[in-house]
């Protein structure tokens, strides 16, 4: 197995640097992620900005943890599903919500359902979804835009489940208490 280097904003490339050091003085730390993916500075990069994108779309904080969630529960990803139950709670996202996508049960309602069911089909699909499929998430109240935010939030994720599955990230201290196995 290779041991993958966790880089501080000391040991890092310089091009990975900045990002470290902001990390740093945002969060009071490196994230486990952002320390593995420092040594390929592209991809830390393209990681950030994909992320500040996603954020700044049109989905509201349930949105965001919904299609977040659902393709890190996916990919089975150890490291993302505790990082993003933080980062759902931070955002004040109804606990039911959360658990609902960890424990993979139904969520509170048909909308965020049919966001998660959306999400799925286009990561299980890579993309092939089926006319019936779309035109029921159309049907739920989302948009063409939100179709193609769901690619954005799925960009992202892939970036991050991949590296943290081939890295075996160590889940941060500050997630211990998120962690999560899949169900079965």
């Amino acid at each position: 197995m290779t041991t993958f280097t966790l880089h501080t904003d000391e040991t890092a490339p310089d091009e990975s640097k900045t990002i470290l050091a902001d990390a740093k003085k945002q969060m009071g730390r490196i994230p486990g992620l952002y320390a593995t993916m420092a040594e390929a500075p592209g991809l830390l990069k393209a990681y950030k900005y994909l992320g500040e994108q996603f954020t700044g779309s049109s989905f509201d904080k349930d949105e965001l943890t919904v299609v977040w969630q659902t393709i890190n529960v996916e990919h089975e990803c150890h490291y993302c599903v505790p990082a993003h139950t933080a980062i759902a709670k931070s955002m004040k996202v109804d606990d039911a919500i959360t658990e609902a996508l960890r424990n993979e049960t139904p969520l509170p309602n048909a909308r965020l359902e049919a966001l998660r069911t959306f999400t799925l089909n286009v990561v299980r699909a890579r993309g092939n979804v089926g006319d019936e499929d779309v035109q029921a998430f159309l049907d739920a109240g989302f948009t063409q835009r939100q179709i193609l935010e769901v690619i954005l939030g799925t960009a992202q994720k892939v970036i991050s489940n991949y590296t943290n599955h081939l890295a075996q990230t160590p889940v941060d201290a500050a997630f211990k208490s998120f962690e999560w196995h899949k169900a079965g």
